[in-house]
């Protein structure tokens, strides 16, 4: 379940950091990790979900509160800068099973 989690967010920030990458810089919706972090979990009560390793050494995090139902998509590069790259509200944690090897359905 875990790894499926984290495979759908890493191929989920992935394709949003590819098209909104230059766009959140521009926007100045980055900043040092550790404000971004503080940031998410003092206004929103998000926490970190799932975490993985993209191209370029950047590292791609959900952030998400089961209070508020809120989530966050996070793309921080090796130099530590954060960027915010997607969120949305409506967050639910889904474990889902694989189908059945063999079935090409």
């Amino acid at each position: 379940m875990m790894k499926t989690m984290i495979k759908l967010t890493m191929s989920l920030g992935l394709t949003v950091m590819v098209a909104q990458q230059a766009t959140a810089q521009q926007n100045r919706n980055c900043a040092p990790r550790e404000a971004v972090v503080e940031r998410l979990a003092t206004t929103y009560g998000e926490s970190r979900q799932s975490i993985g390793l993209g191209e370029q050494g950047m590292v791609i995090e959900t952030f998400a509160s089961d209070d508020t139902g809120t989530w966050t998509i996070t793309v921080t590069t090796p130099n530590g800068l954060t960027c915010l790259v997607a969120s949305g509200q409506s967050w639910e944690e889904l474990a889902e099973a694989l189908p059945p090897q063999g079935n090409d359905a």
